[in-house]
């Protein structure tokens, strides 16, 4: 029997199917990454964007409208990497083309899937051919075409994803560096699986509940927000959405005014249908019955962080607070403790990401704010970027994200936070983070700094040491799994059997008669020992140039050199 509609909830069931079947296939989609290096990241990006657009989702009640908002709010936070951001925009692109619907068709879908592809290459800057985008755009194109043909969806899911998986064949001819390494776009396969999943369902399959989000190991990736230990001001962590539709800035501008004056590490964060609220206080009764002049409340949640989180409240995804649970809420407030001087804003403040403890140390003693665990194995999505920021009391913050699989996340939280001035220094490593750190002076002028500093970065190239995770072959290399592997700029430019032999290739091709100073970071797996013998033979072959060792403590690793 062939299906001509979908109700809210059965298109819900479809997102929900799509991203449990990418999870399931996540790392197929990470063996695909060009580069054999640890990183495996855009199947884990993409699955851990689509899981928090699915989560969001299955709150809903009512119609489709609904389902693709809430599901586009979730992956636009929950969005990590450049092909979970890209995932995300397809995402807002289509609830945009759906607003105001209850059901949806053929001729429904078709349109909203040409304005999922249009916000996709929108938020890019240079569109590149033979990605996510390419398949994306060849599944709407295929869709107008089959609109004319067929009213039936699970003919035309079929189709669709026909079309899709022709032209994911085709992308290794329109990139040569995939057809080089041997495979097809990890993020457009990524993107195929998420169709497949909800063919799946509208064929019959039963769907699961959304899958959980396995936890990263802590040491290593786990893409949180570092937290200093401080004195706790305000007792009450409180953080829940308003959903209102369309929320002017005026009204949001005075919430985030009355926030302040009742409690810090404000967030107010707005989009087309709901503020996200996240606000450290010891009145949380007040700061919602604020918020219920706005709209209804929704995800709800209060941890009393004096107490170290033991009397943690969720109320899940309730749609409204009552009464009664405003004065439930009120009765949690502490008794009333002496005032407490307010901590001025400073004008500018940092956040950077990077792994390892001896990066992070050094990121702080260059004066970053907050260091955010994360980097090549586990990105930190937009909403780890924003959680950051809003612990910082300053009215200007510069973003460095240290790794081109980040910049788009943090480009997108610029977009998102409305309280404080974001900027992103697009630093691709680590080396280019600490480079531009060297340019702070405390009373420089933010647009000014940021100019400095990617004048800076633009001096730096990065030789990082790691292995091969499999077989492949890049270019005239042919790399074996367990192989050395030494990256300079982002291309692989050394394959050795050893880690001395691999580190001594990568500089004598990265070092030049410009270079004036190399600093070593070694990493968890490296001794300072090994790393002084790097700095011996630097010194012996390039003695014009200046050498200094620190450890990085970085996983994966072994070394990661900066040349200026």
């Amino acid at each position: 029997m062939s299906k001509k509609k979908l109700t809210g909830l059965e298109l819900k069931n479809l997102i929900v199917a799509g991203a449990n079947e990418l999870n399931a296939n996540k790392q197929a989609v990470d063996a695909m990454n060009v580069f054999p290096v640890p990183d495996g990241d855009t199947g884990t990006n993409m699955s851990l964007t689509v899981l928090a657009a699915a989560r969001e989702a299955e709150k809903a009640t009512l119609g489709v409208a609904e389902v693709t908002k809430l599901a586009a709010n979730g992956a636009l936070r929950g969005a990590r990497g450049n092909s979970g951001v890209i995932t995300s925009q397809l995402f807002r692109g289509f609830s945009k083309g759906l607003e105001d619907l209850q059901e949806v068709g053929v001729k429904e879908l078709t349109p909203a899937l040409e304005r999922a592809v249009q916000t996709a290459y929108k938020a890019v800057m240079k569109p590149k051919e033979g990605t996510i985008l390419t398949v994306a755009r060849a599944c709407a194109e295929a869709a107008a075409q089959l609109e004319k043909e067929t009213d039936d969806l699970e003919v035309y899911l079929k189709g669709i994803i026909k079309k899709g998986h022709e032209m994911l064949l085709r992308t290794p001819e329109m990139l040569p560096v995939l057809k080089q390494a041997g495979v097809v776009d990890a993020g457009g396969r990524g993107l195929l699986y998420i169709l497949e999943g909800a063919l799946k369902c509208l064929s019959g399959k039963e769907t699961a509940p959304v899958a959980e989000q396995e936890a990263a190991p802590k040491q290593e990736f786990s893409a949180l927000a570092s937290v200093e230990h401080e004195t706790i001001t305000f007792g009450y962590c409180t953080e829940f959405f308003i959903n209102v539709h369309n929320p002017s800035a005026e009204v949001v501008e005075d919430l985030t005014q009355f926030l302040s004056s009742i409690g810090d590490s404000i967030v107010c964060v707005a989009d087309d249908e709901l503020i996200k609220i996240h606000v450290h206080t010891d009145h949380p009764g007040q700061a919602l019955e604020k918020a219920l002049t706005i709209g209804s409340l929704s995800g709800l949640k209060i941890d009393n962080m004096r107490e170290q989180h033991t009397n943690k409240i969720d109320f899940g995804a309730q749609t409204a607070a009552s009464d009664t649970q405003i004065k439930t809420e009120t009765a949690l407030q502490a008794a009333e403790e002496p005032a407490k001087e307010e901590v001025p804003m400073k004008k500018l403040g940092f956040v950077s990401v990077s792994a390892g403890e001896g990066l992070t140390e050094i990121f702080k003693n260059l004066g970053v704010d907050e260091v955010i665990e994360g980097g090549q194995t586990m990105n930190p999505s937009t909403e780890d970027i924003l959680n950051a920021v809003e612990k910082i009391h300053a009215e200007h913050i510069i973003i460095l994200p240290n790794n081109k699989n980040i910049i788009l996340a943090a480009e997108q939280a610029v977009q998102l936070c409305e309280d404080k001035k974001l900027y992103v220094v697009p630093s691709r490593s680590v080396p280019e983070g600490i480079s531009a750190m060297f340019c702070y002076e405390e009373d420089a002028d933010p647009a000014e700094l940021v100019d400095a500093m990617k004048e800076a970065i633009s001096s730096v190239s990065t030789a990082t040491l790691t292995y091969a995770v499999r077989d492949t072959s890049y270019g005239d290399k042919e790399i074996h799994e367990g192989d050395i592997l030494g990256m300079l700029n982002d291309e692989i430019e050394v394959v050795s059997s050893s880690v001395e032999e691999g580190i001594e290739a990568l500089l004598k091709k990265g070092i030049t008669e410009d270079s004036e100073m190399i600093s070593i970071y070694y990493g968890a797996d490296t001794t300072e020992a090994d790393a002084q013998k790097v700095a011996d033979f630097i010194e012996e072959n390039y003695p014009d140039c200046e050498v200094e060792v620190q450890n990085g403590g970085q996983p994966l690793y072994y070394y990661i050199v900066s040349i200026e």
